[in-house]
């Protein structure tokens, strides 16, 4: 397995020459703003340098590159695999209601008997996130691993792109399955993130919108707490997710992030499921938590010296970037420093981040975390 990488800046273009043997590559992983993917410009010169690859990308909330956190860029990894085959499979979405069938769908597209795990990416805006995962998982198995995240807009949450092999859209959702013995695939996912405030009841929602917390409307109850930062709906929620378990099973919980508040109906809108009579609390960030979790991250994920060059592709939450503002690079660095020298990485800032979790290795939606995916194959 062989990566090269590239990052095209406005003002100078791309930073290194492509060269011959870039034109051989199976697979380009590409992530940029919403503004340049929008033109069909960079898409038709991606098409016209790499004939023989499946181009696979989506905008972002800040492109990842080795240690550089950018914004307005694009960043890529070209793969030449040595035998691992790959298959990318697509589909389209309109409404947050569709999103189990599209799992679905995709699923049916890369269902194989030696597939070995499944790196997603989906428009960020118009989809349940947790729902994609379940439909995946109904027709692969819950065993095959499924990692990525939900394409970002920055902090605007007006639309994202999504490209499978054609010029990036919105409602496109991108899956990208390999297969055999030689690919080595691995998956971590940390948040760091603290609670505040007391627990409380979710009881009344409906997929992943949340209407009432302990019998009273979810958004004032929210807006309290938020204090002045409320004005700034549904941004500043970013700085404010929510934590969820089961009463039932204490002894894990996902965090969720706002994407949108209905001041009519006094609810607020998740991208994945909020489900009604779990346990919810409040969270916000400390600096140093947050790059403790990434490293933390980057210290669990497995990788392999057994392969030549590895891929890490890294999904962090928008959240977590404004948060952290002039320390974003803290992160990446320590994820960097925590995979070693001979891992390149490349990724995005999301509206979500997709994993197998921890406790029970099945695949889902979390919000929030530094989310790793490392590749590689086998000698």
């Amino acid at each position: 397995m062989k990566v090269s990488q590239n990052t095209w800046f406005a003002n100078k273009g791309w930073e290194n020459k492509f060269s011959t043997e870039d034109s051989n590559a199976d697979l380009v992983l590409y992530f940029g703003s919403r503004a340049i993917l929008e033109g069909t410009e960079h898409f038709d010169e991606l098409k016209a340098k790499f004939p023989n690859a499946a181009l696979v990308g989506c905008s972002t909330g800040g492109e990842i590159i080795g240690e550089q956190v950018n914004d307005n860029s694009l960043v890529l990894s070209a793969i030449k695999f040595d035998q691992t085959q790959i298959r990318v499979a697509s589909t389209q979405i309109k409404t947050a209601e569709g999103s189990q069938k599209a799992g679905e769908e995709l699923g049916a597209q890369l269902k194989g008997p030696d597939l070995k795990g499944v790196l997603l990416f989906s428009d960020g805006t118009l989809v349940n996130g947790t729902a994609l995962v379940q439909g995946l998982a109904k027709v692969l198995g819950a065993n095959v691993p499924v990692t990525g995240g939900l394409a970002g807009d920055g902090a605007a949450f007006e639309s994202t792109l999504v490209s499978a092999g054609e010029q990036p859209k919105a409602g496109c959702i991108a899956a990208i399955g390999f297969y055999g013995d030689s690919v080595q695939l691995g998956s971590s996912s940390f948040g760091g993130w603290d609670p505040f405030g007391p627990e409380r009841m979710i009881t009344k929602s409906k997929d992943n919108v949340l209407y009432e917390l302990d019998g009273q409307p979810a958004l004032d109850l929210y807006k309290k707490y938020l204090g002045d930062a409320a004005k700034d709906l549904p941004g500043s929620a970013l700085l404010f997710p929510l934590t969820v378990r089961n009463p039932e099973t204490n002894n894990h919980s996902i965090v969720r992030t706002i994407l949108a508040v209905d001041e009519d109906q006094k609810s607020m809108t998740f991208a994945g499921d909020i489900p009604q009579g779990y346990i919810a609390q409040l969270m916000r960030g400390n600096f140093d938590h947050l790059v403790d979790g990434a490293s933390t991250a980057a210290q669990n994920v497995p990788t392999s010296a057994a392969t030549s060059d590895q891929l890490a592709v890294l999904v962090s939450c928008i959240g977590r970037k404004l948060l952290l503002g002039q320390r974003i690079g803290d992160e990446v660095e320590a994820v960097s420093a925590a995979l070693g020298n001979n891992v390149h990485t490349i990724g995005f800032y999301s509206y979500g981040e997709i994993c197998p979790q921890e406790q029970n290795g099945f695949s889902a939606l979390h919000n929030q975390t530094m989310t790793i995916t490392t590749i590689g194959e086998k000698h």
